[in-house]
């Protein structure tokens, strides 16, 4: 298969030479999970869209460090793209920031959780199963790295992962787009690197403290593996 990456950021300057960008995070993750697809990355962020969307099997929009609410010309642009490739039945998997901006292309809401920072790891249950899910799982639990999120689910949208902090954690539109709130391509080390430099400074230190417990608790781990298959099958015809 041939997926294109749409880059909406990039992993911190001070992290970036141990784990890498976003974009080959996920090249790694489906690795890991034993998929050999043909990645491309485009930088969106820095305005680099593909010259055509022909010719990929499917696509990723990344999370970043920007808020949807901004609606810069490259967040306009990438809307439009998320339209077109919806409109051509061509599968989208969109992370984070990428799980609100396609909410915020058709009529959903984006805002501040008011309950501050989703940090950590956190644990969400399965509301439906969409493609690719298998229908005996319950719940997940992967890595969490937001302020905002979607407060007003799409109407072309179905709920399909929640939980108490997040109710609108995943989001499947038919079988052409899987969404996640939280981060699967993010592994633990890395979400208890980013959350300790982004303590006290972005992350108030309260949260950051309550978020680093959960990595850091016997036997802390994540579904994201598991998560990849998921994502693998939802792509895959």
């Amino acid at each position: 298969m041939k997926i294109g990456i749409l880059a909406t950021g990039t992993t911190p300057d001070e992290l970036i030479a141990q784990y890498d960008s976003y974009a080959n995070m996920f090249v790694q993750l489906f690795g890991k999970a034993g998929y050999d697809f043909d990645f491309t990355t485009f930088d969106v962020r820095d305005d680099v869209f593909p010259e055509t969307l022909q010719g990929f099997d499917a696509w990723i929009i990344t999370g970043s460090k920007f808020n949807v609410e901004d609606n810069t010309p490259w967040m306009i642009r990438l809307k439009q793209v998320i339209r077109d490739l919806y409109d051509q039945h061509v599968p989208i998997l969109g992370i984070c920031f990428g799980h609100q901006i396609v909410a915020d292309a058709f009529d959903g809401q984006v805002s501040q959780n008011p309950n501050g920072w989703g940090v950590g790891l956190h644990s969400y249950q399965l509301d439906r199963h969409p493609k690719g899910v298998p229908a005996e799982t319950q719940s997940f639990t992967i890595s969490a790295m937001h302020r905002y999120q979607v407060t007003k689910k799409p109407s072309n949208a179905e709920v399909f992962a929640s939980s108490e902090f997040c109710p609108f954690a995943g989001l499947v539109y038919d079988d052409r787009i899987l969404t996640f709130q939280a981060h699967p391509e993010f592994m633990l080390e890395y979400e208890k690197e980013l959350v300790a430099l982004r303590k006290g400074e972005v992350i108030p230190e309260e949260e950051a403290n309550a978020g680093l417990a959960t990595c850091n608790k016997h036997g802390a781990k994540t579904d994201s593996v598991e998560l990849a298959h998921w994502m693998a099958r939802f792509i895959q015809k």
